[in-house]
């Protein structure tokens, strides 16, 4: 379900680490981008080019260092009272990429997917509470059995769906799922996309799915965004961007997925990127353009005709 009512803005957002040292970082680099109520958003790129880092500020568990992030209107990063801070969180929410370090060994997982519910007083007895946590367990594909066990107990593919469950447990409108299958099998990996995919459907939920598995990201996104060295450098619906990608570092990312075909594997040609290959010149305006309606690219004045020639 896509609409074109924007549940999120990110605009010039800026995270660098060891700011004024000789080893400062930027790790997010003046990035904007929009998240529409209902749409799964792909955010991709090899390992240290910033995705997580994205994430983790537009919810806030770190501080922006600079740009601003909207969540229907309000400034995430802005000054909150306790009570609006809670409200906000509970709009929010994060599924972590390793389920056994997210899950805390010495709870129990009742409550550990209770522990939203009781933070924003979602039940008002015991018994409300177990029920709720039930129902969240089933939801997830999980059972009542569960409820009393600790995380070591359970295989990674449901711990998992036990972060999928606690993230749901608040209601929340918006979820960040950071790189949430890559630690686990490949055949439990499609089971949670599938359940992800199913939930929000009911829930009407939005996501910003970040992955650096691109096949799987092309099954669960809308549209998708691809980051390199903290820069946006490519954003577009997922079809569009496998089948037209402009930017020479996507072409780059899509040409290493291997296919299940030997004959195509022994032709295909790996495609390498290297900055250096835009020969950029002092006083190029570098920023990010609409190539074609809906497909931004990062380029130059005389890269955006090009491209524009070419596409059209």
């Amino acid at each position: 379900m896509e609409t074109t009512e924007k549940l999120l803005e990110i605009k010039n957002l800026k995270q660098y680490f060891n700011i004024g040292k000789p080893n400062e970082v930027k790790a997010v680099d003046n990035v904007s981008f929009d998240i529409f109520k209902g749409e799964t958003l792909g955010l991709v790129g090899e390992s240290g080019c910033g995705k997580s880092t994205t994430g983790r500020t537009i919810i806030r568990l770190y501080d922006a260092t600079d740009g601003e992030v909207l969540f229907n209107g309000v400034n995430v990063h802005g000054k909150k009272s306790r009570s609006q801070l809670k409200e906000f969180n509970r709009k929010m929410q994060m599924i972590f990429q390793d389920p056994q370090a997210s899950l805390n060994p010495r709870m129990k997982v009742s409550d550990i997917i209770a522990e939203g519910i009781d933070i924003h007083g979602l039940a008002k007895t015991k018994k409300e509470r177990m029920d709720r946590v039930i129902e969240l367990l089933e939801t997830v594909g999980l059972n009542k059995e569960h409820a009393n066990r600790y995380p070591h107990e359970f295989s990674g593919g449901q711990r998992q769906r036990i972060g999928i469950a606690r993230a749901l447990a608040v209601e929340p409108e918006f979820i960040i799922a950071d790189e949430p299958i890559s630690a686990l099998d490949v055949s439990i990996q499609a089971q949670v996309v599938n359940l992800m995919k199913k939930l929000q459907k009911e829930k009407g939920l939005t996501y910003l799915f970040i992955a650096h598995d691109l096949s799987m990201v092309k099954y669960i996104s809308d549209r998708i965004g691809v980051m390199y060295f903290g820069k946006l450098v490519e954003l577009a619906s997922a079809e569009e961007l496998y089948n037209n990608p402009i930017h020479p570092y996507t072409q780059s990312l899509l040409s290493a997925i291997p296919l299940p075909d030997p004959d195509y594997e022994r032709t295909r040609v790996r495609k390498t990127y290297s900055p250096s290959q835009h020969n950029y010149q002092p006083g190029d305006e570098v920023e990010f353009r609409e190539v074609k309606p809906g497909h931004f690219v990062m380029c130059s004045q005389a890269e955006f005709e090009k491209y524009k020639k070419e596409h059209a």
